[in-house]
């Protein structure tokens, strides 16, 4: 890869992340070809939008069927009073064109299919999972593993954030390993809130995370689960195993 790839523009506007040895112009042009899909536009899918096209990631598919309303501004941070009736999925779009007009995005703004949705995956990289409900959850997770597509997930709820990265080429879990049953776990920021930064700081790892597994840095992340604690100001990480009784994941299809 040579200087020739970027131009001066690109060279200039991403030069910040050029110049660490990990990333370098060869790094910074893998960015550029990378295609990721994200699932929910809300608390979690408006901050990691805005790092990752600000971050020169290429092609960026953002999916949601909902329109904005006023008790989305207090977290959705891409969302103003004018917006309030608009699609979300539309809005996303026009803010990133205008951060990086470089950036191909994509908005889905009904709900797919599973034919659809299918095709979305499998043209992505990398899935993105910032939606709330756990049904759309175990569903990527059942088409990520068919597709053997990566898939990182987070979710936030009161004062408290979680992010885990799957894998379904190689060992580890699934996220029906992670949560056999949605009844232990049916919770959502509509019935118990959050309070705002804490969407913005699991977005925010999300984005890093999703950098780094689209440049192959860093330690292997597969199925290790970081818990935010924001009252402590405190993090954890639990090692999650794949569940030899799963009915959804990789290992168990084999």
């Amino acid at each position: 890869m040579s200087e020739s790839d970027l131009d001066d523009q690109q060279l200039l506007r991403y030069s910040r992340q050029i110049m660490l040895p990990q990333v370098d112009i060869t790094g910074q042009q893998r960015l550029l070809d990378a295609r990721v899909l994200i699932l929910g536009a809300g608390g979690l899918g408006c901050p990691l939008a805005l790092y990752l096209a600000s971050s020169g990631v290429g092609h960026i598919t953002i999916v949601d069927d909902d329109v904005v309303e006023l008790s989305n501004l207090q977290r959705q941070i891409l969302y103003t009073e004018a917006d309030i009736g608009r699609l979300k999925a539309e809005v996303v779009r026009e803010r990133l064109a205008l951060l990086n007009p470089e950036v191909t995005v994509q908005a889905i703004c009904q709900r797919p299919n599973l034919h659809d949705l299918s095709s979305l995956v499998a043209d992505a990289d990398l899935v993105l999972d910032g939606t709330d409900n756990f049904a759309s959850r175990y569903q990527h997770n059942r088409i990520c593993i068919a597709l053997k597509t990566p898939l990182l997930s987070a979710a936030v709820i009161r004062f408290e954030g979680q992010l885990i990265y799957f894998n379904p080429t190689l060992e580890g879990p699934c996220y029906a390993c992670l949560y056999p049953s949605a009844s232990d776990t049916n919770e959502n920021c509509s019935e118990n809130g959050v309070l705002a930064p804490v969407a913005g700081v699991m977005a925010m790892m999300m984005a890093t995370e999703t950098l780094k597994q689209l440049l192959k840095l860093g330690d292997n992340s597969i199925g290790r689960l970081h818990l935010f604690d924001a009252l402590a100001m405190e993090w954890r990480t639990v090692k999650v195993k794949a569940d030899p009784e799963c009915k959804h994941c990789a290992q168990c299809q084999n």
